[in-house]
């Protein structure tokens, strides 16, 4: 009987690809141990392509040891904070391996966030470098004296081009707003003139393996932004867990599509620091829009990419998709938000390539679910089974103990050794979301029998109409259904008798025309009555994350505050 079945038992074993570990037998090595590894195994293997510029391992490893050098010598101990300001660039990876050499804490930071966000960022990391872009650093510098910043370090999209477009960028790349030029300033220095006068022999630093090794801000949508503290076990445990989960991808072997951002976890582990531990090309895409990624695909041959849904819809809407040979990629990995079924059929079309939905959260490293890739059932719909070492439960979503039986919803709780330390300088914050070891990760799921999980949606996004649960991800998979639509979101809006009812914000396929009744007719028969939109709100585009999620609180926050005039 289904509902005899414990979380306990781990279902989801049963389901597991051949191959892929219950338990992981870990290395306790840190990042920069598994690049110093990866330029010993593949020295001459390419670590990172830019826009055509291409460097080894052996080259990155060099270039991480000559900026560690220039952060002691700026008085970067073990435990400072340093700041990275960046989007997809080789000075970027190179920052991030050389603040962990020394022993300090990489702050990771959105270049889109406003000075006040910055600001913050940077104060409650206490952070006492930062490594940034010159169209940034006149903002950054003036920025400077509110925090506790004292070294700037800044680089240019130009400092690393093949030629002819390393002679090509100086004429054309202010006119374009790719370069700025960078006011004097006390303690402001350029990245390559650093790298050239610092020798490759950092200080030997002892690094604990439960040392904390990063600060991973939240994005901010439901207040303050909060520090996540990650431990270099939570990074190596992770890109190690991810290894075992796709057991048929050898390492020095593959090439990697680096576009989510850097700076977001998500990237950070499965597309930068992952192919660095398996010793694959990582192939760098700073603005991730349809036809820079095109363009990589076709241009350098990526065989793994781990994307999220605007991404693979953009390219998927994108004229340049009839003309790109995209047969190179094997295994897509997506995550952060839904992908709709139409999305992943017409793509494993165009491709060839198996996609993967998992989940995952900032506090989480971030994975800790993923359908299984090859000889294992996907379930589309499905983020899949916890990963190696990973338990999960669903509770009941009022006392957050008693557990759900199976296919009933509940908060979705987890166990792993990814799970971070906690919430830096927040200890009612922390002690709110870790219990007993556990995260309660906030969100609204079932399991089947098989131990497949469902997101079923965020406890804050759920919509309450006529005393029914309504949730919104149901609304936006029927949309997505629709041939005219390209997104839609769903969220709550205010009714003096129901509640709340149901608004949905979509955005057409480029060159069709629809009406609010005509999407309105489109639902019935596919929704239960009391879930059928009553008001339908077609725009140009949808307010989204830098990693392309929609963001659905900023959608009704708008539209909160719109009716209160």
């Amino acid at each position: 009987m289904a509902n005899a079945i414990k979380y306990d038992d781990k279902p989801w074993l049963k389901s597991y690809e051949e191959g892929v570990p219950e338990f992981v037998d870990y290395e306790e090595l840190c990042m920069p141990d598994f690049l110093d590894r990866a330029a010993r195994d593949f020295p001459e293997i390419e670590a990172l392509i830019f826009q055509g510029y291409r460097q080894t391992y052996k080259e990155l490893k060099e270039m991480v040891a000559r900026f560690a050098t220039c952060l002691a010598d700026f008085g970067v101990k073990k435990g400072d904070a340093v700041a990275i300001l960046l989007p997809n660039l080789i000075p970027c990876v190179a920052a991030y391996f050389a603040i962990m050499k020394v022993g300090g804490i990489a702050v990771m930071n959105n270049p889109l966030y406003s000075d006040v966000e910055l600001g913050h960022q940077f104060n409650d990391s206490g952070s006492k470098v930062l490594i940034t872009l010159d169209l940034l650093g006149n903002r950054m510098i003036d920025l400077r004296p509110k925090t506790k910043i004292k070294q700037i370090i800044y680089t240019s999209i130009g400092d690393y081009l093949p030629f002819p477009k390393s002679l090509l960028f100086p004429l054309v790349a202010k006119k374009k707003k790719l370069a700025a030029d960078v006011k004097e300033a006390r303690d402001v220095y350029k990245w390559k003139d650093c790298i050239a006068k610092y020798a490759p022999n950092p200080p030997s630093v002892k690094i604990d393996f439960e040392d904390v090794a990063m600060y991973q801000y939240t994005g901010g949508t439901t207040g303050v932004s909060k520090g996540v503290m990650l431990t270099h076990a939570n990074l190596s445990k992770q890109v190690q867990h991810l290894a075992a989960w796709f057991p048929t991808f050898g390492k020095g072997t593959e090439r990697m599509l680096g576009a989510l951002p850097f700076f977001h976890v998500f990237g950070l582990s499965t597309a930068m620091n992952f192919s660095v531990y398996m010793g694959w090309t990582d192939i760098l895409v700073p603005k991730p829009q349809p036809e820079p990624l095109l363009e990589a695909i076709g241009k350098f041959k990526p065989s793994f990419a781990p994307l999220v849904p605007a991404m693979y819809i953009g390219m998927l809407n994108h004229p340049n998709i009839k003309k790109t040979d995209m047969s190179c990629i094997k295994g897509c990995f997506s995550g952060s938000a839904p992908l709709p079924v139409e999305v992943i059929n017409d793509f494993e079309k165009v491709t060839g390539a198996v996609i993967v939905e998992g989940f995952g959260m900032t506090e989480t490293t971030p994975v800790t679910h993923i359908n299984p890739f090859a000889g294992g059932a996907r379930k589309v719909g499905s983020v899949g089974l916890p990963i190696s070492d990973t338990l999960c439960r669903i509770v009941d979503l009022d006392d957050g103990v008693r557990e759900m039986p199976v296919g009933e919803s509940g908060e979705l709780i987890v166990k792993g050794p990814q799970i971070m330390k906690g919430y830096k300088g927040m200890s009612d914050e922390t002690a709110n979301t870790l219990k007993g070891g556990w995260i309660y990760t906030g969100d609204i799921a079932t399991m089947d029998e098989d131990g497949y999980f469902y997101i079923v949606d965020r406890k804050k996004d759920m919509i309450i109409s006529g005393g029914f649960n309504v949730y919104p991800r149901d609304i936006d998979e029927v949309f997505y259904q629709n041939p005219k639509v390209q997104e839609a979101c769903a969220i709550g809006i205010p009714d003096p008798k129901r509640g709340e009812n149901v608004k949905v914000f979509v955005v057409l396929k480029e060159g069709e025309s629809a009406t609010e009744e005509e999407m309105i007719t489109f639902c019935k028969g596919k929704l239960a009555v009391y879930k059928l939109p009553t008001e339908i709100e077609f725009r140009k585009e949808l307010p989204k994350t830098n990693i392309g999620k929609i963001l659905r609180k900023d959608l009704r926050k708008d539209e909160l505050a719109k009716r209160k005039k």
